[in-house]
């Protein structure tokens, strides 16, 4: 059989048609495994995105149906969306941009072949950007075809959204990978997570002040909603400045859309001209900076080290015999554990704190639930009907089972993988393969259930249920935590790549896919279900008790099979592993 031939080029582009090569390969292997299941996933990106053009469609429509504002409010919607998806594409391009370039094997490996520093950070760059940004692409691109529709626009929007959409990306692209460069050089992976921390508790506090509600006159509901409309438009003006890139792409989409080309191809060669700017620099300037920084990384002890008295103090304890840290406090206080079950514990947690990328989505992921449990006494302030008081409190139910899921498949599923070539050191040890899994699912489970249980109580006291609701929806919350964390950790055993240390890479595999595919099934089947066999009535009344007695057990039987079932056939391919 022969080799295939190495393309040929310069070692920028050996590289991208190497990688091509080896995903593409990967797609095939995936095909060939289960043409099934291969099928079932397609199947459901299809059905997500005419869903959710769907829902985008019908709430322009009605959002623009507003006599008078609807106009202003759909542009304000934009402005909002495109502000807020640039912070967040800037963070999520620094913390994969700083794994990348850093805590990758890859990396490591082509510092030491003859191919320059710069060319090294130009793949890097690549990649991380398209890494951070494929996600907000499958989530603009139904958002915008349902814009043009409801704006009846010419066909030359579409690719004309798609330019500026590509051209926007190169800026958050180019300002995370010179923040993770930065942070890199200067800083120490202690103090950059203390700070990171830190910061989001600030901004967070600064949310809470910033979104506080103002009470609103109960006599006229025209005033009420005027008032209202007032209020949030005012809280909304940062997002027109005009320094803003969102405000760039935005501006440029809502001119071509009302055909005034002239002012639209202004904002993009705005956006032309910054993205070749920053682009140049970050292909010409930086190889360089990210090889000094690399060098930091890789040789420095702490940020302190620069002083006598810290080099001092690291000598004197270096000298003495170890000490526990703080973690092994913490869990060795937990006295019924096994001494071996709280040593798998404790590297489990060290290895996820050690790995910027896991907790920096993390701290991302959680920001958000913060405004959105922030934003929910809005919520209580205006549900008088009791229709919409019932719809409010199972989407809010959805909202945290999907924040759930987000976690199992992002943070769980990689649980097995991660252990990486050395798993064979796991089968050999005392507690053997199985029970390592039985450990990491009821630790994953445990700790993922104090948060969701957090999550789904202080949401429901924001939206001002009584405490019979809120021990209704945190049951249900604490039997989908365990049946999420048996679906992830049974799946990421039976569908483990052990070739790759990156989580994220490891989560866009076959196993991940179907993992997240299989937890979203699940969730909008037992809300849906639950819902219909709710016992409060809303505008109808409530359904009769052998309705509720049969959706609870079709839940019950759902939740029972995918986090029983993934964690049987995972013992049995482990049994017959270690044998």
């Amino acid at each position: 059989m022969n080799a295939s031939p190495i393309p040929a080029g310069s070692p920028l582009r050996l590289l991208a048609a190497i990688n091509l090569r080896q995903n593409w390969r990967r797609l095939l292997a995936i095909r060939d495994q289960s043409r099934l299941l291969t099928a079932l996933i397609a199947g459901f990106i299809v059905s997500y995105l005419g869903l959710s053009f769907w829902l985008f469609y019908r709430g322009l429509q009605f959002v623009s149906a507003f006599p008078g504002l609807g106009s202003l409010l759909v542009e304000r919607l934009l402005f909002l969306l495109f502000a807020f998806l640039f912070i967040l594409l800037l963070f999520s391009n620094l913390v994969i941009g700083y794994t990348n370039f850093f805590r990758n094997r890859e990396t490591s490996f082509l510092l030491t072949l003859p191919v320059s520093f710069q060319t090294i950070y130009r793949w890097k760059f690549i990649e991380s950007a398209l890494l951070a940004s494929w996600a907000f692409l499958f989530l603009i691109a139904p958002l915008l075809a349902a814009f043009g529709l409801t704006r009846g626009v010419p066909w030359h929007f579409y690719p004309a959204t798609l330019v500026l959409i590509t051209l926007f990306l190169v800026l958050p692209g180019a300002a995370g990978a010179y923040l993770a460069l930065l942070l890199a050089r200067h800083l120490e992976r202690r103090l950059f997570q203390l700070l990171a921390v830190g910061t989001a508790l600030v901004v967070l506090t600064a949310l809470a002040c910033w979104l506080k509600p103002e009470p609103l006159p109960d006599d006229n509901a025209e005033l009420r909603v005027v008032m209202m409309l007032d209020q949030m438009l005012a809280k909304t003006h940062f997002a027109e400045r005009a320094f803003l890139p969102s405000y760039w792409l935005s501006t440029a989409a809502l001119q071509w859309a009302e055909g005034a080309l002239s002012a639209a191809l202004f904002f993009m060669l705005v956006l032309l001209s910054h993205a070749l700017f920053w682009g140049f620099l970050s292909f010409t300037k930086t190889g360089a900076r990210f090889y000094d920084a690399a060098s930091a990384v890789q040789s420095r002890g702490a940020v302190f080290g620069q002083w006598e008295w810290f080099r001092a103090w690291t000598s004197r304890r270096q000298t003495q015999d170890w000490r526990p840290g703080w973690l092994d406090w913490i869990i060795g206080g937990l006295r019924p554990m096994p001494a071996d079950v709280r040593a798998l514990v404790i590297k489990d947690l060290r290895v996820f704190w050690r790995d910027t990328t896991q907790w920096g989505q993390t701290i991302v992921l959680f920001g958000l639930l913060g405004v959105y449990i922030l934003n929910l006494r809005h919520f209580s302030n205006q549900l008088a009907n009791p229709f919409w008081v019932h719809l409010v409190s199972y989407l809010n139910l959805g909202a945290c089972a999907l924040n759930l899921s987000t976690l199992t498949t992002r943070f769980v599923f990689p649980q097995f993988s991660l252990e990486g070539k050395r798993v064979w050191i796991v089968g050999m040890t005392p507690l053997g393969m199985i029970q390592v899994v039985r450990i990491k699912f009821w630790m994953t489970s445990l700790i993922s259930l104090l948060l969701t249980l957090g999550l789904i109580v202080m949401s429901c006291r924001m939206l001002k249920m009584n405490w019979d609701k809120t021990a209704y929806f945190a049951a249900i919350v604490a039997i989908m935590t365990f049946t999420l964390n048996g679906l992830a950790v049974g799946l990421g055993t039976l569908y483990p790549n052990l070739k790759e240390d990156h989580p994220g890479k490891i989560v866009s595999g076959f196993g991940g896919t179907f993992c997240l595919v299989l937890s979203f099934v699940y969730i909008a089947a037992s809300v849906a279900v639950l819902a219909v066999g709710s016992p409060w009535a809303s505008r109808w009344p409530a359904a009769p008790l052998w309705i509720q007695a049969l959706c609870t057990l079709g839940f019950l039987g759902l939740s029972l099979a995918l986090g029983w079932l993934p964690m049987r056939l995972a013992k049995q391919r482990l049994a017959n592993f270690e044998h």
